[in-house]
């Protein structure tokens, strides 16, 4: 250890020891909003998802702590840190949910999804899942929606009633869903048309079955739309609608943005890059009207868009802050090759404020990070126009984007981005990049921090950082 990091060590050790002295003087055992200190008595835990660690387990699901860098006790280098009692076979995503002290990880081996108590770390429940491209569960753990695509099932786990409902949808393979799961949509790999899911109340769980015997049709929606399908066929519980394009358009939807108060979606319709005509975002307004009265869960009956905006350098995924939406995506160039691209979109006018070059690939991770920064990761970045054009270019799969000054700066490449983390407050962030960890900082990128006492052995697929100050430090969503 070089004097530097011995000085780093010894001086937040005395931070650590006074902040841990002045909570057991004033009687508390909490840290943050009323949070207990968790059995390892960290306040800054990054989760860590790893594939094949070692020759005789196939996955595992330690934390770190983030404020020394180091995956053991600042005083007790044989004490580590893993949630206990985690069964994940190939754990491959975490849905970040520190509000409610929850991480949801998604398990590729059996399509499952281990829900993890952040402030026991243990593993409280494993949630039926189905082997899925794209999957999430709501916060209160109540709903999860999973896009099987190699059934041609969207799944619904509905754990309010304890039955999981597979719904026929040939080619999904996203699926978004709001926090409260009152609306979830999807969307079929090469189709222009987005759905949604709908539970049905009890009387139209009679009436639909009557219709179909009948009808050999499920009922229509107000905009004259036939359900898709209906499950059970003989007393259906769930139903999958298309969404009205109105006078609006969809072209090739991947991806829904839900705002704060609920009253907008904001579908993400990835053109181009997904082999369709004009990117941009089409917006939704949820209204009572569109809603299925009287149900529980998913609801949205009647969804209609409102209009589309072109959204030229692509959009594939979306993060928002206020009034300003950043769209991540890639446009075609003349050579066929794709270029990403960051856009800034504002809801205030409803055009695009300026777009910048960022790392090409898919753009699966944004996330906001301290020091007006934000963050988009991408996997296979060097299939695109910068190494096309440059073999040689030593440009990665993370870009930071400065949200004041617009200033863009790239990673060097480490491999697929597959994860990202903001330790808030001590400006820097996680990522799992190229199956390992790296630490950047978020004043100085790309500088890097020491990761060497948080090196993985195995793969490392996904991060989260469990003691985020709300959801919205979430590397999924």
């Amino acid at each position: 250890m070089n004097t530097r990091s011995a000085l780093r060590l010894l001086s937040s050790t005395i931070i650590f020891l006074t902040v841990s002295a002045f909570l057991t003087g004033c009687g508390t055992n909490t840290y943050f909003a009323g949070r207990n200190l968790p059995p390892s008595r960290l306040v800054n835990r990054v989760l860590i998802a790893i594939q094949n660690p070692t020759a005789f387990t196939k996955g595992s699901l330690i934390f770190v702590d983030a404020y020394y860098d180091i995956r053991h006790a600042y005083n007790n280098i044989n004490q580590t840190f893993s949630i206990a009692g985690a069964s994940v076979n190939l754990p491959l995503t975490i849905q970040n949910m520190p509000e409610e002290q929850l991480g949801a990880v998604y398990n590729e081996g059996d399509g499952s999804v281990a829900v993890i108590s952040y402030a026991t770390e243990k593993q409280g429940t494993s949630v039926t899942g189905s082997p899925a491209s794209s999957i999430f569960i709501s916060r209160s753990q109540g709903y999860l929606l999973a896009a099987d695509q190699t059934a041609h099932y969207l799944v619904v786990n509905d754990r309010v009633i304890g039955r999981t409902i597979p719904l026929n949808l040939p080619g999904v393979y996203k699926v978004s869903l709001n926090p409260s799961a009152t609306l979830g949509l999807a969307f079929v790999q090469n189709s222009n048309i987005a759905y949604t899911v709908v539970h049905l109340t009890g009387p139209q769980q009679t009436s639909y079955q009557a219709y179909f015997l009948s009808n050999g049709t499920w009922p229509v929606n107000a905009y004259g739309l036939a359900a898709q399908d209906c499950e059970p066929q003989n007393l259906p519980v769930y139903c999958v609608y298309p969404i009205s394009p109105g006078t609006a358009s969809f072209d090739r939807p991947v991806k829904a943005i839900f705002s704060p108060d609920g009253a907008s979606i904001y579908v993400l319709n990835c053109g181009p890059e997904c082999g369709g005509k004009v990117s941009g975002i089409t917006t939704i307004s949820v209204t009572d009207s569109s809603l299925n009265n009287g149900s529980i869960g998913p609801a949205g009956i009647n969804l209609q868009a409102n209009a589309t905006y072109a959204v030229p350098g692509g959009a594939t995924n979306a993060i928002a802050n206020g009034n300003t939406l950043y769209v991540a995506g890639q446009s075609v160039n003349p050579d066929g090759f794709l270029s990403g691209n960051l856009s800034v979109f504002s809801f205030a006018n409803n055009q695009v404020a300026g777009t910048y070059s960022i790392s090409d690939g898919t753009h699966n991770k944004m996330l906001f990070a301290d020091d007006n920064t934000l963050f988009i990761g991408s996997q296979q970045c060097q299939s695109g126009e910068r190494y096309h054009l440059d073999p040689t270019s030593s440009s990665g799969c993370l870009t930071m984007f400065n949200t004041s000054t617009n200033a863009v700066a790239l990673d060097t490449y480490q491999g697929d981005l597959t994860g990202i983390a903001d330790v808030e407050g001590l400006h820097k962030i996680y990522v799992a990049e190229g199956g390992q960890i790296y630490i950047y900082t978020t004043n100085k990128f790309p500088t890097q921090l020491d990761n060497s006492n948080v090196t993985v052995v195995g793969t490392a697929s996904d991060v989260a950082y469990m003691d985020g100050s709300t959801d919205e430090n979430n590397t999924t969503y």
